[in-house]
């Protein structure tokens, strides 16, 4: 008689097939974008059949959602961190760049995947990952108001200040590829992403402090 697989390696074979299809497909999606990407390649990356992608995953746009909110989950995750722990409005404000930074290094994909897609209009995400968005904006707000409230800092669009932290985060990270291609004509280019978060944090609360405005005030 045949041996059955029991219910623990069941499981095992199932979460590992899952995580080859998750490597396969965010190399695909950072190189290709949604629409480029192949149901195919990322099989046959995966060494999986397509049958199995659809098992996992239930279609191309349910893998593309399930990794972004991976990554925007994590993210509102490290920002909920960042309120709990507490301190000044402005030591919060750079925890928060930190955090952002943070996630999206540990995940190189998610900068080139995001860029195609606010491209494309954000076409093909679901409402959900909007939510998580809201979320971290919610929090970013909540910094900003407690910083005007105690007289540090200007009074701030939240999402304006996003993108301050955001823009160039992300355009650094998916840059790779090009700074490492540039580098050989160019040098200076190997910023580490620490000195990044720091150049970030710096421009961040320099906008937005109220003692750079005292002084143009003079």
């Amino acid at each position: 008689m045949p041996v059955r697989a029991t219910p623990v390696r069941q499981t095992r074979n199932a979460d590992a097939s899952r995580a080859k299809i998750w490597g396969a497909a965010t190399t695909e999606f950072a190189a290709q974008g949604f629409d480029g990407a192949k149901v195919d390649r990322i099989a046959a990356g995966a060494g999986v059949n397509k049958a199995m992608i659809y098992y996992h995953f239930k279609s191309k746009a349910g893998l593309f959602n399930a990794i972004l909110h991976d990554t925007f989950g994590a993210i509102a995750d490290a920002v909920r961190g960042v309120r709990a722990a507490g301190g000044t409005p402005e030591a919060q404000v750079r925890a928060y760049v930190a955090a952002i930074a943070h996630v999206a290094d540990d995940r190189p994909f998610f900068p080139p995947i995001w860029l195609r897609e606010v491209a494309q209009g954000g076409r093909h995400l679901d409402p959900a990952v909007a939510g998580h968005f809201r979320e971290v904006l919610t929090m970013l707000g909540e910094i900003l108001r407690e910083g005007a409230a105690a007289g540090t800092m200007r009074p701030a669009h939240p999402f304006l200040v996003q993108l301050g932290i955001v823009g160039p985060l992300t355009l650094f990270m998916a840059s790779r590829p090009l700074r490492k291609k540039f580098s050989k004509v160019h040098q200076g280019l190997d910023v580490s992403i620490d000195a990044v978060v720091e150049h970030v944090q710096t421009m961040v609360l320099g906008g937005i402090s109220t003692q750079k405005a005292a002084r143009k005030s003079r």
